[in-house]
Formats: C-alpha cells, sequence, structure tokens
C-alpha cells in the first residue's frame, strides 16, 4: 500500500472509532434511563402487591419476584 492509500484508512477506522464510541455513550445512557425506569415500574409493582394484600387478594408473582424467579409455566398440547 502507498502511503496516501494508508493515511486514507486510517483517517477512515478513526472516523468509524469515534463514531463507535458516540453510540456507545449514547447506548449506555438509554441502558441507564431503561434501568431507572424498570425501577419505577418495580415499586410500582411492589406498592400495588402490598395494596392488594391488605385487601385480601393472593400476591402474584409479578415482575421477576423471587418466587418461582426463572421458571416459566410449562404448558401441554391438547
Amino acid at each position: 500500500m502507498n502511503e496516501d492509500r494508508l493515511k486514507t484508512r486510517l483517517e477512515e477506522l478513526q472516523q468509524e472509532f469515534s463514531i463507535g464510541e458516540s453510540r456507545l455513550r449514547e447506548l449506555t445512557q438509554e441502558e441507564g434511563r431503561l434501568r431507572e425506569a424498570l425501577l419505577r415500574i418495580s415499586g410500582a409493582i411492589q406498592m400495588l402487591q402490598e395494596l392488594t394484600e391488605e385487601h385480601g387478594a393472593p400476591r402474584s408473582n409479578v415482575g421477576g419476584a423471587p418466587n418461582g424467579a426463572g421458571s416459566t409455566p410449562s404448558t401441554t398440547a391438547p
């Protein structure tokens, strides 16, 4: 490769790297916003579950609560 082609390729890679860093920052910020939203939703779920329990209804396993976490109810075909 001649020197001009090397410089051109270097500039292209530096630009791609800069774009990648920018996108990573955006995604990191988006992740933070999503985590905050999930935390608020989780708090609302907990509050509603507690209110439901006060009125005598059984507590459901919504939002990944520890009871049965990670398990999915199995269904059988008819």
